[in-house]
């Protein structure tokens, strides 16, 4: 998540809520993105610090457990940016270009200037992000499901490039001809006085030439016109992991004016509201607009406070709700009290858990650091390969060494 602040009932619902079920069935990386957050607000950073305490405070408080998930800051491990780097050289531009969320954020906010290098490439870095701890599964609702797609795509271009390999020692001495003869359909091959009694192809084959073709082709396009038998000599390494998506469904909450809930529209309940500013919220919130007098029948399913009572509310209180606003037998103020009650209610542990995090911030940044620690191991395991495979070479010697 990015560091936009302190997190809100949206938040919780569109992926705190899943990420808490996550943490005791996967090994899962959760951190607090403020790297992602300079590549639309790169021109104020002042509240930076303070608002990655808050959502750490956050996850937290509604029960994210450091003994079960790595929490951490990404800008703590500097290995992010270092495969954001190595990736971007293999990363054709147009692809960035078309990511759908890209054109949107522009259109969307229009009051910033999002005509840099960091904005374009953002979804890049959500890929060094995932990749860089051979992340199987990225829960992400439908909408998200293309930044996984473009992962899996540089990732595929990223082995091709890096761990291919072709075994021509046993390909010239098994099958030279065949093999050529299949790569390029109606070669011919010419007699060769520097292999006596072998063929030399019509056409020089090389490591990079190959790997340039079953890049275009794709490699099991490449593989099948081949056939079986020709493509045992190959060989691609699979120096990073492709990512599968994990769909997630999120129930809809509408902010207090039925519109989507966001900071930036003013109509969120943050987890960390007080119960008196809670119940003044709900008091003026949207209710179905077609139910102006108190005697008009209501319609629950297109109102904001009966889609609430669904998440905060016992069984008795949603049938109360669904009956008495059809039959108009009770009105949109009571209504709206009675789930004010059961939020309150659904809060007040949070909170608990907040105000005694709240009292102890230096608790919060160590687990913080810690995370950040734990997650830059994995992180350089993995660079060591990447390293490994781009430059072809082991880890260089440390400095003093024999």
């Amino acid at each position: 998540m990015r560091p936009t602040g302190r997190l809100h009932l949206g938040h919780y619902f569109g992926a705190l809520q899943n990420w808490l079920k996550l943490q005791d069935e996967y090994d899962c990386f959760f951190f607090v993105a403020d790297w992602h957050a300079l590549t639309t607000h790169y021109e104020d950073t002042s509240s930076l610090a303070e608002n990655t305490l808050q959502v750490a405070m956050d996850w937290l408080s509604v029960g994210l457990d450091p003994a079960k998930a790595t929490l951490f800051i990404q800008s703590s491990v500097l290995e992010h940016a270092e495969l954001y780097v190595l990736l971007s050289m293999i990363t054709p531009l147009s692809w960035l270009e078309r990511v759908p969320t890209y054109k949107e954020q522009i259109e969307n906010l229009k009051d910033r200037d999002l005509g840099t290098y960091g904005f374009l490439g953002y979804p890049l870095l959500q890929s060094a992000d995932i990749v860089i701890y051979d992340a199987d599964f990225v829960p992400v609702g439908e909408d998200q499901v293309p930044h996984v797609e473009l992962t899996r795509e540089i990732v595929k271009t990223f082995n091709a490039q890096y761990g291919f390999a072709v075994d021509f020692e046993r390909f010239k001495t098994e099958n030279p001809d065949g093999l050529i003869a299949a790569i390029y359909p109606g070669s011919k091959p010419e007699p060769s006085p520097a292999r006596p009694g072998l063929a030399s192809p019509a056409k020089e084959i090389s490591s990079a030439l190959l790997r340039k073709q079953i890049l275009e082709e794709g490699a099991q396009n490449f593989q099948k016109r081949i056939g079986r038998k020709n493509w045992r000599y190959f060989r691609i390494k699979a120096v990073l992991r492709e990512p599968g998506h994990l769909l997630t469904e999120t129930p809809r909450l509408p902010g207090t004016d039925g519109r989507r809930m966001a900071k930036s529209y003013g109509n969120a309940v943050w987890l960390s509201d007080r119960p008196d500013d809670i119940r003044t919220k709900i008091r003026n919130m949207m209710t179905d607009p077609q139910r102006q007098r108190r005697t008009d029948p209501g319609r629950p399913e297109v109102c904001p406070v009966f889609a609430w009572h669904k998440l905060f509310s016992p069984p008795a209180t949603i049938a109360w709700s669904d009956q008495g606003c059809r039959t108009a037998s009770i009105g949109c103020i009571e209504c709206k009290a009675a789930m004010a009650d059961h939020l309150v209610q659904w809060i007040e542990p949070i909170q608990a858990r907040r105000k005694e995090l709240e009292a102890r911030p230096e608790e919060v940044w160590s687990i913080l650091d810690a995370g950040s620690k734990k997650a830059q191991k994995t992180a350089r395991r993995t660079m060591k390969r990447v390293r490994n495979a781009v430059f072809q070479r082991e880890e260089a010697p440390k400095a003093g060494g024999n």
